[in-house]
């Protein structure tokens, strides 16, 4: 029986299921629990597997990660009523977003996919981006050691402060084996073969200075998937919902009510 992660939830309405990135936790996701709260959703916030109070799973791998988010969206059947529910992934969430809508279908009526990848490829941006990060393991160096550096490469020039104070701190509270290891497993991700069989509406979000999962890298993550569009955020990095919050939960909640007519 899959474990399932720890969460916070807020609010009441349609579900929507928050999965962080490699450097995170639920709190990564602060502004948006509460905007999403605010206007008529129920946020979840997880921490996964090996973060925060939720135990790690062994091997750390999607199929795993996938299986702990599946029994955590149907732990929640009493509130939802069985319905499928939103998942919005950033980095390493985003790519679990992938692998759940995958693998099981039918918990997902929405997908949101926020600076992340379809694959990791040797020697493509991502994969540089991971192994700068596994380097400074290696030395010994710890996450909260790394994390203002870290965040401050991260981020575009138009980032909130505050922001980047939420990231650094996620990022110093993360225990260097389940980096690690979340590192590791993002490296062997490659789902493009199976893009075209995501059959949910989903709205990829990136930043227009992400130096990690660029613009054209998520456009063309965009084009294998039927029906989605992408919306880049100006002045950007790789930390859209922590750089831009305002912003980009108007643009989150906009696709979650299905108003938003545009994509670029």
């Amino acid at each position: 029986m899959p474990l399932i992660p720890h969460y916070s939830m807020l609010g009441h309405g349609p579900l929507v299921l928050l999965l962080h990135g490699a450097g995170g936790g639920w709190r990564a996701f602060a502004p948006q629990v509460e905007v999403l709260a605010s206007l008529g959703f129920r946020a979840v916030a997880c921490d996964l597997p090996g973060y925060g109070r939720s135990a790690p799973v062994e091997p750390y791998a999607f199929k795993g990660l996938a299986a702990g988010c599946a029994a955590l969206i149907e732990s929640l059947a009493p509130v939802t009523g069985g319905a499928p529910v939103a998942v919005v992934g950033h980095g390493l969430g985003g790519m679990l977003a992938q692998e759940l809508a995958l693998r099981r279908p039918e918990l997902v009526r929405q997908l949101v996919l926020v600076a992340t990848a379809a694959a990791v490829l040797p020697g493509d941006a991502y994969a540089r981006h991971i192994a700068q990060c596994l380097a400074w393991l290696d030395e010994g160096r710890a996450p909260a050691d790394i994390a203002g550096t870290l965040v401050e490469r991260l981020a575009g020039p138009g980032a909130l402060p505050a922001g980047l104070q939420l990231a650094s701190w996620c990022q110093s509270q993360v225990p260097a084996a389940t980096w690690r290891r979340a590192l590791l497993a993002m490296q062997a991700f490659d789902r493009r073969a199976a893009l075209a069989g995501l059959h949910v509406p989903t709205l990829l979000v990136a930043g227009e200075q992400d130096r990690v999962a660029p613009p054209e890298a998520m456009q063309a993550m965009a084009t294998a998937i039927g029906g989605s569009g992408l919306f880049t955020l100006p002045g950007i990095g790789h930390l859209p919902h922590l750089e831009a919050p305002d912003e980009f939960g108007e643009l989150l909640v906009e696709f979650l009510r299905g108003t938003r007519a545009q994509l670029h």
